[in-house]
C-alpha cells in the first residue's frame, strides 16, 4: 500500500502545476460530493397530513448534533399571543394542567411529553402502583412549583371517586376522595345577549362549565364572531351534596348561529362527537415542513444556557435546515401575529380552535397576515436565519391549554370518528341526549 502511495505521489509531483491544481480541484470536489447530503424540497408535491407518532429509535434519529445551529436563549416574542375572556382560567386554577386519557396513554407518556422529569414519574408511579392502570375518558390534573418539578398530581377515577399524590419531602403521599352526593341531569339555555361568556353565566353555568362549553365546540364555532340572538342548550351533570354543586360533567351541547345548528356529545372516552360519531377535532401534522429535518435543539424547561449557565428554558424545536424552506401550518387556523421581533425574528403564531397554538420563529419571511384563516398544509412562510439565532433553523413551538409542550412526542389532535360497538353505543346515547338540549 505503501509503494502505491508514493507511486502515485511522484507521479502528481511530475505533472506540470496547472495540471497539479485542476487534478487537485476536481479530487476535493469528489469529496464534497459523496460526502453531502442535500435537503431537497420539492414544492410541486402535495404535502401528506399525517399524525405521526415516533418510536423511541426515531426519536433519536432526529437528536440534535453539536455542529448544528441552537437558539442560544428562549425566543420570546416582543408582545404575546392576543387573549379574550375565554382564555381566562377558573380562579384558584391557573397554574392547574389538565389531561383526558386516550387510547396507547401512559403515566410517562402523557408527564413527560410536558416536560416533566421522568425521576419524578418514576417515583410517583413507583410509590403508587395503581397509576400504571389508568383508563380511557378519565382526568389527570397537576401542578408545577417554579422549577418545574411535579407538586401535585390529581386522578379522577370516576366521578365518584378522586386520588390526588402531593409531594411530600422525598415522595408523594396519597389521599383518596370518594363523594356520596347525588348526580342529576340538567339543561340550562339561552340567548346571546353580549358575550357567549356573560350570557353563559346569566343561564346559570358557572365558569369551569363554560370553559368546557367551549372546548367542545372549539373545532367547529368561532366565539368571538357569535351574534345577539344566537341560541344555546347544555346539558350538564351535576353532583349535589348537602344542597350544594360539587361537580359537573358536560354531557351534550347545542349551538343554533346564523340558522345552523352545531352538537357536541360527549363518549364514553371522554371526548366530544357530532350527532354521527365523526371527530370534531382537526387533524395535526406532526412536522411543519413537507419533510423531517435534524433537530438541533430539542424542547427542554430546564435548559441551562450554554453562555451564562443558568436555567434558560427552550420550549420548542430547533429544526436545522437551508434558508428558504418552506415552512407549513401544522392545523386548520387563524393567523394571530405576523411580524418581527428582536429575539424571534420574523415570527407567525397561529391559533387552533380554542385549546392550540404554534408558533414559527427566525423566519426569512412570513407569508400571511394577521386573521387570516388558514388550512392544514398551507404555506406560511419561509425558514431563515433572522432574530437572535447561531444559524439558519426553525424554532417551532406547540402549546395546549397556554402550556408549551413536546412538539415530537405530545398527543396531537385527531379527526377519526368512532367505529364498532363504540359507535353504536354512542349513537344510542346521542338518541337520549339530543331531545333534551331544545333550545328557548
Amino acid at each position: 500500500m505503501q509503494k502505491i502511495v508514493r507511486t502515485i505521489a511522484l507521479a502528481y509531483n511530475n505533472l506540470p502545476r496547472p495540471h497539479r491544481v485542476m487534478l487537485g480541484s476536481l479530487t476535493v470536489v469528489t469529496l464534497a460530493v459523496a460526502v453531502w447530503r442535500p435537503s431537497v424540497y420539492h414544492p410541486e408535491h402535495t404535502p401528506i397530513a399525517k399524525n405521526v407518532e415516533l418510536e423511541s429509535n426515531q426519536v433519536r434519529s432526529l437528536a440534535p448534533e453539536a455542529s448544528e445551529p441552537i437558539d442560544v436563549e428562549q425566543p420570546t416574542p416582543d408582545d404575546d399571543i392576543p387573549q379574550d375572556e375565554l382564555d381566562q382560567k377558573v380562579a384558584g386554577e391557573e397554574g392547574v394542567h389538565e389531561y383526558v386519557v386516550s387510547t396507547g396513554d401512559t403515566l410517562s407518556s402523557i408527564l413527560t411529553q410536558y416536560g416533566i422529569e421522568m425521576s419524578d414519574i418514576t417515583l410517583l408511579s413507583s410509590q403508587n402502583r395503581d397509576l400504571r392502570n389508568l383508563k380511557i375518558g378519565q382526568q389527570l390534573s397537576w401542578t408545577l412549583n417554579d422549577a418545574g418539578d411535579l407538586q401535585r398530581l390529581t386522578w379522577e377515577i370516576s366521578r365518584r371517586e378522586t386520588r390526588t399524590y402531593e409531594r411530600v419531602g422525598n415522595g408523594f403521599k396519597e389521599s383518596k376522595e370518594t363523594l356520596k352526593g347525588e348526580w342529576r341531569n340538567s339543561v340550562l339555555s339561552g340567548q346571546l345577549n353580549g358575550s357567549f361568556v356573560s350570557s353563559a353565566s346569566a343561564a346559570g353555568l358557572n365558569r369551569a362549565e363554560i370553559n368546557a362549553v367551549t372546548k367542545a365546540l372549539q373545532w367547529q364555532l368561532d366565539f368571538r364572531k357569535l351574534r345577539k340572538g344566537d341560541q344555546f342548550a347544555v346539558l350538564m351533570s351535576r353532583e349535589e351534596f348537602d344542597g350544594k354543586s360539587e361537580q359537573s360533567q358536560l354531557l351534550g351541547v347545542r349551538m343554533r348561529s346564523g340558522g345552523k345548528d352545531y352538537y357536541a356529545i360527549r363518549a364514553e372516552d371522554g371526548k366530544f362527537y357530532d350527532r354521527q360519531g365523526s371527530g370534531l377535532a382537526r387533524g395535526f401534522m406532526r412536522f411543519p415542513t413537507m419533510k423531517q429535518f435534524r433537530i438541533s435543539s430539542n424542547f427542554n424547561p430546564r435548559r441551562l444556557n450554554p453562555v451564562t449557565g443558568r436555567v434558560a428554558p427552550h420550549r420548542g424545536v430547533d429544526f436545522s435546515m437551508p434558508v428558504g424552506t418552506p415552512v407549513l401550518a401544522v392545523g386548520d387556523g387563524e393567523v394571530v401575529a405576523a411580524k418581527y421581533g428582536s429575539d424571534t425574528g420574523n415570527y407567525v403564531a397561529i391559533r387552533h380552535g380554542r385549546q392550540y397554538t404554534t408558533r414559527y420563529m427566525h423566519l426569512k419571511k412570513a407569508l400571511v397576515k394577521p386573521g387570516q384563516k388558514i388550512k392544514r398544509g398551507d404555506r406560511i412562510g419561509l425558514s431563515g436565519n433572522t432574530g437572535r439565532s447561531t444559524g439558519p433553523h426553525l424554532h417551532y413551538e406547540l402549546w395546549t391549554n397556554q402550556q408549551a409542550v413536546n412538539p415530537v412526542t405530545a398527543k396531537l389532535p385527531r379527526s377519526e370518528g368512532l367505529s364498532g360497538k363504540d359507535r353504536s353505543d354512542y349513537l344510542a346515547q346521542v338518541k337520549e341526549v339530543v331531545p333534551q338540549l331544545q333550545l328557548d
